[in-house]
């Protein structure tokens, strides 16, 4: 960051620039615009002039700028109400006196949780004469700075929120700062604010860097330490642009709670690993853990990859109404301890093929934390090596399992069987100590096991040591759901396994006939001893996929149930378009204005598989994007037999009619139907697969 006082001189022009812009958009910038409170201030650019006069350059041992670098030095941790009550009644005083006690008393604040934020609708829609900000008087009885005062007895921060637009995102429409840069930031400072989340609506077209230079130079202003929040939904690519004017942006849209959001945001914010560090960070938005939109594997994931992103840790969910596990969750300190590492690395993805993703990051003592994430539908192994993660050769190292809170030492390989949506977070280091810990212990099984009702299908499990030291008395075990029978065919133990030897077992698994179609999950055991004599335990899932084989003739595939089904934005919807996050919450498909009353609406990048059997022999469909999202959209559709692409469309805008897309799956047993971005990111892309069809 350049000097203060560079900023300063421009102020005025910045001010002159504004009030322009303002006009242009047939709007008058008010009269206490960029100015003080002081009703007796000059308005307008002379007030803005005179502030840079008087806060130019500061004298002593510290400039503003310096104080605003020395912020946020690893990712900030908290709570932010929006994701949990937006703007209903529920958002008061109560709620965020009740939050910040809640991390008192839970451990969350001793974990590192610190900064406790107001967003949108604390305010009332219109200022007072003097063109100051005016507290609901039904949400907040005591006003702000009485609610500041209560956050900071439990010595804790306090946050607020406001936009870089005439009024905020909610459509009562409360009033935004762009104008008022100044006197909204000094009100702030009074009320002893450590935080302001400056968001992006009805900005009248102002250019963003603008925009947000103009109140980081109002916050140095207040000579108050205030983290800076840039919340512009990442349209101006702001990690390219706003190191040194905020401590953080958004690089994505709003999250919503379900995994499609959660997975779409996470994509996104991983490529961009080079523009986070210290005092700067990508902010992928806050978390959803505890509202209850997705399972606790999938939580886990989302606390897991926000924490290797180094992405802020802002809970979004009411903490007085969570589950337990939530707080088990949030408050796992090996994770935080990934997230607030000093160096400030973002992780790196090392690969992702096949919905099977590692990333890495360095830690500050020369560690790695990787994360195993499994996007599909079913468990998975995931796996890499020590060396690949950028650890210097070695003879053994030692592994933490930082959920499990287990450690072993490895050769090299660093592998697991991942559940469906979940994720396994590592800690990887030269450790001297190595010897005295457990062989590391892989349990797997087939990724994949087909089987109709009633019959029997096969089941290969595997126990491999993956440690230097030998695993002893190594013995394996197979059990289904109750009514299920599963049966070992050969042996199922071994006096003992040398480093990377594997034990090989072969399972027997029936079907009960009344068995319902879908993903039916298994439990695959190792039980095994330490050279030291300890007895240890793993296991992982495995999983069956009760199938049934498409009828005779003609069928929409919307009629059938899927094997897996992964879509970028909300679930997958059956004969309406993909609409938004929620369920059921489609249109009628309709491309370049033709409706159709069948198939599928989804969004890039989406997967869905079925189940042929071998029994089929084409399926067809009219693809293209739908009309529910205007001009935008792009998108390219796949359809793939037995993991050979068979078909494809090229790309897709929603300029275009529906196209006629089909393929010969001849034999095939799985049949998967893809949607990719088209090439050019993910924006809107609603593509839909209208009557779409097998013939068996």
């Amino acid at each position: 960051m350049r000097h203060l006082s560079v900023h300063r001189v421009r102020t005025g022009v910045v001010g002159a620039l504004i009030t322009a812009l303002l006009g242009a958009a047939g709007l008058s910038a008010p009269a206490a615009a960029l100015s003080p409170d002081d009703p007796t201030a000059p308005a307008g650019n002379e007030a803005d002039a005179q502030v840079g006069a008087q806060t130019g350059t500061r004298t002593g041992t510290q400039t503003d700028a310096q104080v605003g670098e020395a912020l946020a030095l690893t990712p900030p941790m908290g709570f932010n109400n929006w994701n949990s009550t937006h703007c209903r009644a529920d958002f008061n005083e109560s709620m965020i006196k009740g939050i910040a006690d809640i991390f008192v008393e839970r451990g969350l604040k001793e974990a590192g949780y610190t900064y406790v934020n107001l967003d949108d609708c604390w305010a009332l829609p219109q200022r007072n004469a003097k063109g100051r900000l005016v507290p609901d008087p039904v949400r907040f009885p005591n006003g702000i700075k009485a609610v500041a005062d209560y956050v900071h007895s439990k010595e804790l921060k306090f946050g607020i929120y406001t936009s870089a637009g005439t009024k905020t995102c909610n459509r009562a429409g409360f009033p935004g700062a762009l104008g008022h840069e100044y006197s909204d930031a000094q009100q702030f400072a009074d009320w002893g604010v450590d935080y302001l989340k400056y968001d992006n609506c009805n900005n009248q077209g102002v250019d963003a860097r603008l925009r947000y230079t103009t109140m980081r130079d109002a916050l140095l202003a207040t000579s108050r330490p205030i983290v800076f929040s840039i919340c512009e939904w990442g349209q101006n690519r702001p990690w390219e642009w706003a190191k040194g004017v905020g401590q953080l942006w958004r690089t994505t849209g709003d999250i919503s709670d379900n995994w499609g959001s959660m997975l779409s945001i996470m994509k996104r914010n991983l490529a961009l690993a080079p523009y986070a560090g210290p005092g700067h960070w990508n902010d992928p938005d806050m978390l959803e853990v505890g509202n209850g939109g997705m399972t606790d594997t999938e939580y886990r994931t989302h606390f897991s990859m926000w924490s290797i992103m180094a992405a802020p840790l802002l809970i979004g969910s009411d903490l007085r109404k969570v589950p337990e596990s939530a707080f088990e969750i949030l408050g796992n300190r090996e994770v935080i301890a990934v997230d607030q590492d000093p160096l400030g690395r973002q992780g790196a993805v090392i690969g992702s093929e096949g919905g099977r993703w590692v990333v890495a990051r360095e830690l500050a003592d020369g560690s790695r934390a990787v994360a195993l994430f499994n996007e599909s539908g079913r468990p998975q192994r995931i796996a890499t090596t020590a060396q690949a993660v950028g650890l210097p050769a070695a003879a053994a190292y030692k592994v933490r399992d930082l959920w499990r809170h287990t450690s072993a030492n490895t050769a090299g390989t660093i592998a697991a069987t991942v559940p469906a949506h979940g994720t396994v977070l590592l800690r990887i280091s030269q450790d001297r100590g190595w010897a005295l810990l457990p062989p590391a212990v892989e349990v797997g099984a087939d990724d994949s096991v087909m089987a109709e009702s009633g019959r029997t299908a096969k089941l290969t499990a595997t126990v491999t040591d993956l440690g230097r030291t030998p695993a002893l008395a190594v013995s394996a075990k197979v059990t289904g759901p109750q009514g299920w029978t599963v049966k070992a065919v050969g042996r199922t133990a071994a006096p003992v396994l040398t480093s990377g030897a594997k034990l090989t077992t072969e399972w027997e698994v029936t079907v009960p006939a009344d068995a319902s179609a879908g993903t039916h999950e298994l439990t695959v055991a190792a039980a095994y001893h330490s050279p030291t004599g300890k007895r240890l335990t793993a296991s992982v899932p495995a999983s069956v996929s009760v199938v049934v084989a498409p009828p005779a003739g003609r069928s929409y595939l919307s009629d059938l149930s899927w094997l897996s089904a992964v879509n970028g934005w909300g679930p997958v919807e059956k004969d309406t378009s993909n609409g938004e996050s929620r369920a059921g919450d489609g249109r009628p498909i309709t491309i370049g204005g033709q409706v159709f009353a069948k198939g599928l609406g989804v969004h890039a990048s989406s997967t869905v598989e079925y189940y042929a059997g071998g029994r089929c022999t084409g399926v067809s469909a009219s693809a293209g994007v739908d009309d529910e999202k205007g001009s935008r959209g792009t998108v390219a559709f796949e359809i793939w037999a037995d993991g050979v692409k068979a078909a494809s469309t090229g790309v897709l805008t929603n300029a275009m009619s529906a196209q006629p897309v089909s393929a010969d799956v001849t034999g095939a047993k799985v049949v998967r139907l893809v949607v990719t971005d088209g090439g050019d990111g993910i924006d809107s892309d609603h593509a839909d697969w209208a009557d779409l069809t097998i013939s068996c």
